[in-house]
C-alpha cells in the first residue's frame, strides 16, 4: 500500500471517526457554501457519474451494484449529496436501510465506498478540506448501511 492509499484509509476512518459530530452538524446545515464548493447541481451530477461509473469498475463493489437502476441511483446520490451539503434539494425520508437490506454490507465495503467517491471528488479537482467536510456528514450513514459485523 503506498502513501496516498495509506493516507486516504486513514482520512476514511477518521471521517467515520467524526460521525457523531457530524451528525449535529448534518441537522444543522443552513448555507450553502459546501454546496457551492462542489459547483451546485452541475458539479454534483459530473461527480455523481464519475462516482458511479468507478464503482462499476472497481471489483470490490461492482457485485454491489450489478442489478441497480443507474438512471434512479444517480439521481438519489446527487439529490443526497446536495441536500447533505446544504443545497436546495431534499429527499423525502430517507431510508438508507431498505435499500441496502439483504446486500451483506461490511465496513470494509463502505470504506471502499470512500475511497472510490475520494477518487471521483480528486479527479474532479475537490479541494481535499472540502472533501473531508462532505466525508465528515456522510460517515453518519454507515450506521445504516452496514449489515454485517
Amino acid at each position: 500500500m503506498n502513501k496516498t492509499s495509506l493516507l486516504r484509509s486513514a482520512m476514511a476512518g477518521l471521517s467515520i471517526g467524526l460521525a457523531a459530530a457530524a451528525c449535529s452538524a448534518q441537522s444543522s446545515t443552513t448555507d450553502d457554501a459546501l454546496y457551492q464548493a462542489f459547483g451546485g447541481q452541475r458539479g454534483l451530477t459530473v461527480l455523481v457519474d464519475d462516482f458511479v461509473a468507478r464503482l462499476l469498475k472497481d471489483e470490490r463493489m461492482a457485485p454491489f451494484f450489478k442489478e441497480a437502476d443507474l438512471k434512479n441511483l444517480r439521481s438519489k446520490l446527487v439529490t443526497q449529496f446536495c441536500q447533505v451539503a446544504g443545497g436546495p434539494c431534499r429527499l423525502e425520508k430517507p431510508d438508507m436501510k431498505k435499500p441496502h437490506a439483504g446486500q451483506d454490507i461490511r465496513m470494509a465495503d463502505f470504506n471502499a465506498v470512500v475511497e472510490v467517491l475520494q477518487q471521483a471528488m480528486d479527479a474532479q479537482g475537490i479541494a481535499f478540506g472540502t472533501q473531508n467536510q462532505l466525508l465528515a456528514l456522510l460517515a453518519p450513514m454507515h450506521r445504516a448501511i452496514v449489515n454485517v459485523p
